[in-house]
């Protein structure tokens, strides 16, 4: 029996107060010292004392204009009738500026002693050569006092405050520190961080692995560094430790020993009996917080260990930013004296129902898209392991602890991860998931205006539902319908009667049974299927790759339980072939390409339209014509082709009721 014991979350804590517990047990005065750094690298930097002009700026009255320096009250006299002349000196003199005379300047030049304004060369009406005299100037309307004229101390007064500590200093900034002679600025040193990856199973990036069975990549330290990296941090990743509770302390003994603000342990903060953090910082110090009321990253951990901030964050990506985003950055830029960042806030309308469980917090992942005048949100996946929802993502929601979940149509304030202006470019399709969405994607991003192509894979009726509430751009739809052997167009009279839409065929795919390499169980059809017992990875419910296996199950006379798994589901054809190539499941139906990109085996089973369902209203909005445009081009269609299991010969046109495959028809 294992002596190991599991950790327990004796109790989880709001994510404030988590905040709040260990801003109380730290000494931000001793723990982060002040530093003086060169001005013109200041940039960025919090300043930790008030800083005061010694010079001004200008130091001297200056010419804001190029021109001619004047006394103004020889010009008072100036009318468009009755033009004054000044002479021009033609040096400048080391003495006042003598009456009805002018002096040539040019922007940023000294004034000379006595003159107080500057004639724009625009507004000199004729210069009088004189072979006799000095040059001459005509002036038909008069000068003011001071007028072009940046006067001393016009930007800058000495002695005056140019930022108050606790000010994080700009770009712009930095102009002003050199302008007012500041060489040098007091500032907070930069928080230092360090990353501690742990786990047997955990693989150097470093070293560019093939992972086995059990063994993963690690990448969360990565993420970690460039967020902090972000929030301005000095950060050091050291390699991984493995499971063992001496290496692991030893390690976080030297990082506390070099002076390190913040240690951070990778994938040493859950419930399991190989984590190690609790009780690696319990040995060296105490243990604040283990337990946060939020959904991912309850596991999160928080310790002091020698007057210094010691973190556990979760081994799953989402969990592990989660940590890092609501617990460390604010402590972060608490402990730095900076300003923890916000991003943006927008209000979306749900496009789904999104159950949540009570009593915790739960941050919701969203792919977000402008769809008329609202700002349309489909939640992506909620695994805690999927790294890439964050990729994907243009938003994040909070639902609230005491809320059951939002309501498919509920107004909801997001967060945005991209900028607003990203959002005006992005085209929100939602429906059936097809590989040939992915080069869509890509090539869209690849135009001179570039368009992001923000897909949801809820299935081809998830789609047609989409389109009639009105919260896409466009839908992907395969739908085959029995009675009349035509595909989509039954669905759309039934379903979106009242709603005008234009439907245009992607391409026509191959579908079939994607198997291991080689057809070890020689499957040749359904039958072989069931009368072999195969482990079976279907298609979620609404899927038209699941609607055409039930219609070629009733044709085979057979039910549903014959097909072991069944009931076992995947939103997508990658996810599919996914779990053949790992063993997963024997067999599930999907296209082609899915299967060439994994080396996996083919058996066709039928072809079929894959169609973009565009309502009417959206036909001229810059994203949809930027897709039809590539939907006409030749170097796209043979990017389709090379996928494998596609064909392009209806590829851009509209569909109407019973348009054939072709010869070779399902």
């Amino acid at each position: 029996m294992s002596s190991f014991k599991r950790n327990v979350y004796l109790k989880t804590v709001p994510i404030p107060q988590a905040v709040e517990t260990v801003r109380g047990a730290l000494d931000r005065e001793s723990l982060v010292r002040t530093q003086r750094v060169a001005s013109h690298e200041a940039a960025g930097r919090v300043t930790a004392e008030a800083v005061y002009a010694r010079f001004s700026s200008p130091t001297f009255h200056s010419a804001a204009m190029d021109g001619f320096a004047v006394r103004a009250d020889d010009t008072f006299a100036a009318r468009e009738d009755a033009a004054v002349t000044l002479q021009v000196q033609t040096a400048r003199t080391e003495g006042p500026l003598q009456a009805g005379h002018a002096v040539a300047v040019n922007t940023g030049h000294p004034l000379p002693e006595g003159a107080d304004a500057v004639i724009m060369i625009e507004n000199v009406v004729a210069a009088l050569p004189d072979s006799t005299a000095p040059q001459s100037i005509s002036i038909e309307a008069p000068a003011f006092p001071w007028q072009h004229v940046r006067r001393i101390g016009e930007d800058i007064v000495a002695t005056e405050l140019l930022f108050p500590q606790g000010h994080t200093l700009t770009a712009y900034d930095v102009g002003t520190l050199l302008s007012g002679g500041i060489w040098e600025v007091r500032v907070y040193e930069r928080i230092r961080v360090r990353i501690i990856p742990t786990g047997d199973e955990v693989l150097d990036f470093t070293a560019r692995p093939e992972p086995g069975p059990g063994q993963v990549i690690e990448s969360n330290s990565q993420v970690l560094a460039t967020l902090a990296r972000g929030l301005g941090c000095e950060v050091e990743r050291v390699a991984p430790v493995p499971d063992v509770p001496e290496v692991i302390r030893q390690a976080v003994t030297a990082s506390l020993d070099d002076n390190v603000h913040l240690t951070v342990i990778c994938a040493g903060s859950s419930a399991g009996s190989k984590d190690y953090t609790r009780a690696t910082i319990a040995a060296l110090g105490e243990v604040l917080v283990h337990g946060i009321a939020a959904m991912p990253g309850k596991p999160s951990l928080l310790g002091l260990c020698k007057g210094r901030l010691v973190a556990g964050a979760p081994g799953y990506p989402v969990s592990s930013v989660i940590c890092f985003e609501e617990l460390l950055a604010p402590l972060i830029a608490w402990l730095g004296r900076g300003e923890a960042p916000r991003r943006e806030s927008v209000t979306v309308e749900m496009t789904r129902k999104v159950p949540s469980k009570l009593g915790v917090e739960e941050f919701l992942r969203l792919s977000v898209g402008r769809v008329g005048h609202k700002y349309m949100a489909t939640p992506l996946g909620r695994g805690a392991g999927c790294i890439t929802t964050l990729s994907r993502a243009q938003a994040v929601t909070r639902i609230p602890a005491n809320a059951e979940g939002l309501e498919q149509g509920q107004s909801v304030p997001a967060e945005l991860m991209v900028s607003r202006t990203a959002l005006e470019r992005t085209l929100v399709c939602v429906g059936s998931h097809d590989n040939t969405l992915d080069a869509l994607a890509d090539e869209l991003m690849g135009l001179d205006t570039p368009c992001r192509l923000a897909s949801s894979h809820v299935g081809s009726m998830g789609g047609i539902m989409a389109v009639k509430n009105g919260s896409c751009h466009m839908a992907g739809v395969h739908l085959f319908d029995p009675d009349s052997g035509d595909y989509n167009m039954p669905f759309i009279r039934k379903y979106l009667p009242e709603t005008p839409a234009v439907l245009i065929n992607l391409a026509i795919r191959h579908q079939g049974f994607i198997v291991p390499a080689g057809n070890p169980h020689n499957i040749r059809g359904i039958e072989d299927v069931a009368q072999q017992g195969l482990r079976f990875i279907n298609r979620q419910r609404g899927a038209g790759t699941r609607i055409l296996f039930d219609w070629h199950l009733k044709q085979c006379g057979l039910q549903s339980d014959a097909i072991r798994g069944y009931g076992k589901e995947e939103y997508t054809h990658m996810a599919v072939a996914a779990n053949v190539l790992t063993g997963s499941a024997d067999c599930g139906l999907g296209i082609r390409a899915a299967a060439k990109a994994l080396g996996l085996d083919f058996v066709p089973l039928a072809r079929e339209r894959y169609d973009l369902l565009i309502p009417e209203q959206f036909m001229e909005d810059p994203r949809v014509m930027a897709v039809m445009q590539l939907l006409g081009s030749p170097a796209f269609l043979a990017r389709i082709e090379a996928l494998g299991g596609y064909e392009t010969t209806l590829t851009g046109q509209v569909m109407q009721a019973g348009t054939a495959l072709g010869e070779h028809g399902r």
